[in-house]
């Protein structure tokens, strides 16, 4: 089978290839404990299920939707954001729904990147960014995040050569995978450098509400300016623990959403009706669940720090996300340890990029009792 050239320059799906090593363990008896993927196992509150219920039930649900998505949806979007985040919305002309955000951000750069440009991506960075990217052909330029920095990229350190190539900026803070958070201003210095530089900046916003010690995330959209230079891509999964859903969202300047509407247009058919109407329930109701759900990965975070702290192991506990960074010697000779001598699943640093060498992810996403069971087997492995 002969595959189109592009397919040579993808690497491969690093969740993909961690899936297939949990299925290797598993095949040869192993009690695996994943803590790799970041898939919420807690349950998706039981009254956006019963709205996704009677909207499936209406026959009125069950056509082709709007593309842009229901106004209904991107009204409750507009209005959660100005709740939240105090920035005033267009639902019209700079709200559009998305089947995730994942889909968003791959989207984004056919919109707007020509062969030849350069995307500049976060390094370690969601893999996403990058095969984006390259299916637009597209070059990126890794931005280092560095402990040293806070995890946050250096904009002075981008040659100016590369500045005047650049289309897009991915950023996303809170981080994945890194746990790392970013300031009001860190945005505002975002939008500068987009304006200096003519470069639409994409701010992947995921995990904003995933978060502990009293901290609330900021949204890119806050920052003076930002509505004329960028968007942000949001997403029920992590909120709302809706990861099978597919439905997100993306909002700000209504010229971008314009061009990732067109390349959307062209290429999906919009989210089920159905799932959006259960969406906007999950925004215009009660958002305690989030609370309840924050109080959980708290927990587990601190037994998880806690435990790897007693075993000798560098580590911050992270003010958001449900992902912990550890500095290790080696990620993949780490993670293949954790596999075979411990049947645990971490995520290897280098799967986000070459700056994620030395660091590993784990991911809060199983309970208690099992973070402890991994803590003990680890006690056995690492004494």
């Amino acid at each position: 089978m002969m595959y189109a050239h592009r397919l040579d320059n993808l690497p491969p799906y690093l969740f993909a290839r961690i899936d297939a090593m949990k299925a290797e363990k598993r095949a040869q008896g192993v009690d695996v404990i994943d803590l790799g993927v970041g898939d919420p196992d807690l349950p998706t509150p039981s009254h956006i299920i019963e709205a996704l219920v009677i909207a499936a039930r209406n026959p009125a649900t069950h056509h082709y939707p709007d593309y842009a998505g229901m106004f209904s949806y991107r009204e409750a979007v507009a209005d959660w954001y100005k709740a939240r985040f105090g920035v005033e919305l267009n639902p019209k002309r700079e709200v559009l729904a998305l089947i995730g955000s994942k889909e968003g951000i791959a989207h984004i750069p056919e919109a707007f990147v020509n062969p030849g440009d350069y995307v500049l991506v976060p390094d370690p960075g969601y893999p996403v960014y990058k095969t984006s990217t390259l299916f637009a052909e597209g070059k990126t330029w890794q931005m280092p995040l560095m402990e040293k920095n806070a995890f946050l990229p250096d904009f002075s350190a981008i040659p100016s050569d590369i500045c005047k190539k650049s289309k897009l900026m991915f950023l996303n803070y809170p981080n994945n995978p890194t746990g790392a958070v970013a300031s009001l201003s860190f945005f505002e210095e975002a939008v500068d450098f987009a304006k200096e530089n003519d470069i639409i900046v994409v701010h992947d916003n995921a995990y904003s509400e995933i978060s502990f010690d009293g901290y609330r995330a900021p949204s890119f959209l806050e920052a003076k300016g930002a509505m004329d230079v960028g968007i942000e891509m949001h997403s029920l999964s992590k909120t709302y623990n809706m990861t099978g859903w597919r439905i997100g969202m993306a909002a700000g300047s209504a010229d971008i959403i314009a061009g990732l509407g067109r390349v959307k247009n062209n290429v999906d058919s919009g989210a089920f009706d159905a799932i959006q109407i259960a969406a906007t329930e999950a925004l215009t109701a009660s958002q305690e669940c989030i609370a309840h759900s924050c109080a959980i990965y708290e927990e587990r975070r601190n037994v998880l720090v806690s435990g790897l702290r007693e075993l000798g192991f560098e580590v911050t506990a992270p003010k958001a996300t449900f992902y912990v960074w550890m500095k290790v010697d080696n990620s993949m000779a780490f993670t293949a340890k954790m596999l075979n001598e411990a049947g645990i699943v971490v995520t290897p640093g280098t799967g986000f990029g070459d700056a994620g060498d030395g660091y590993v992810r784990f991911a809060i996403t199983r309970s208690v009792e099992r973070i402890e069971e991994a803590l003990e087997r680890m006690r056995g492995v690492f004494a």
